[in-house]
This record gives structure tokens, C-alpha cells and sequence, in this order.
């Protein structure tokens, strides 16, 4: 007998839920994809999203997946089907698209690996929780209205949970975890290009763990 096939919802919200903080990390050299990510989990970020916006993502998650203890890495900016099957190959535990096609929602239908997909006005958030979206990463959070926003979308859709991600800073982040409708956010800034090129593992560490403390 086989167990019980988790819900994609349930999968989704254990990620979102291991810190306040997800970050969303641009890798150019798959040589920094370890340390990295090892510096982020041992600040308490295991939740790792790698976007597939360079030629060293798809081999960044699989180092990631094979050789990081502790964390819980994801594909982010997926688009297309070939992604999602190159994505749940490398081993990667979560999905994050900045919007949602029929397509991709159709190649995720049957995929064992969670999605978090992108909303940006009411009418998107609610297509999406029409199709058992309720978790939705709110894209891009700054451009499209920020904490106000998300404030005003928090009753008349009191069923969807957002990350919100994009333009958010450390400054910032607190304002969107103080919303009832956000259960984290997505940030680069726990992991700068210059102190990645650096190798600056402890400086990125530290920045992780004062990200993992943040609360409303």
C-alpha cells in the first residue's frame, strides 16, 4: 500500500512556512551554488528559490538538492513545461512562476513538486484560487501596489495567502509580514552579487540570520 499523495497546497505551505524569508537567488557561476546555499541554511534561510534566469540555474538546484543538508531548494521563474520536467529532475522541492499560463498549470496538474504561482491583480488571485491556488507569490509586489495593496486585497479574498517578492528590502520587509494575507516574503537582498563574487560566506550567513529573526 502507498501513502497518501500530499496535497500541493499542504506542500507549498510547509515551504513558505519554514522562515520569513525566502530567498530568490540569480546564480551566475555554479561554483558558488554550495556555499551559498550552505551560508543560507546555516542562517536559518532552508528554503532556497534558484531562478531560472541564468545558464547555471538547472545545474545550481541539482548541486543544491544533492549536496546541501538542510535545504529545501526550488525552481524559481519557471515558464514552461520543459522547465517543470528539467525543475523535478534536478530534484528541486518547489516551484515559483511570476505569473500562471494555462500550460504551465496544466504540465504542474499531475507533478508530485508544489507550485507557487504569481498573481498581480484581484482577477488573477482569483482565477488562481478557483484552480486550488490558494498560496500565491504576489509579482512584483513593489510595482504593483505594495503593502497598501495587499492590505485592501486582504477581505474580499480572505482565502489567499500571498509571498509577496519583488523590489522588497530588508527595510521593507516587515511592513509586508505585518498583513494577515502574508506568510513570508521573497528577497534578494540575504545574498548580494558582490559578496557572492566575493566568496563572503559569513557575511551572507549573518545576513540570512537576521533575516530569519524578522517578524512584523
Amino acid at each position: 500500500m502507498t501513502g497518501r499523495r500530499e496535497d500541493p497546497q499542504e506542500g507549498i505551505a510547509k515551504v513558505l512556512k519554514l522562515a520569513p524569508v525566502v530567498p530568490v537567488l540569480v546564480i551566475e557561476e555554479v561554483a558558488t551554488a554550495v556555499p551559498l546555499a550552505r551560508a543560507l541554511v546555516a542562517g536559518g534561510l532552508r528554503a532556497i528559490e534558484v531562478t531560472f534566469r541564468t545558464k547555471a540555474a538547472l545545474e545550481s538546484i541539482r548541486a543544491i538538492a544533492a549536496e546541501v543538508e538542510g535545504a529545501v531548494v526550488g525552481a524559481g521563474t519557471v515558464l514552461t513545461a520543459a522547465q517543470v520536467d528539467q525543475a523535478v529532475e534536478a530534484g528541486c522541492r518547489f516551484m515559483v512562476s511570476p505569473g500562471a499560463s494555462r500550460d504551465l498549470l496544466a504540465a504542474l496538474r499531475d507533478c508530485p513538486v508544489p507550485l507557487l504561482p504569481g498573481a498581480a491583480t484581484a482577477s488573477e488571485a482569483m482565477t488562481l484560487l478557483e484552480q486550488g491556488y490558494a498560496y500565491q507569490k504576489f509579482f512584483p509586489a513593489e510595482p504593483a501596489g505594495g503593502v497598501a495593496y495587499l492590505k485592501a486585497l486582504s477581505q474580499p479574498l480572505a482565502g489567499v495567502v500571498f509571498c509577496p517578492t519583488g523590489g522588497i528590502s530588508r527595510d521593507s520587509a516587515g511592513r509586508y509580514l505585518a498583513l494577515d494575507n502574508v506568510v513570508c516574503v521573497g528577497g534578494s537582498w540575504v545574498a548580494p552579487a558582490d559578496k557572492v563574487a566575493a566568496g563572503a560566506w559569513r557575511d551572507i550567513e549573518a545576513l540570512a540570520r537576521d533575516a530569519a529573526g524578522l517578524t512584523a
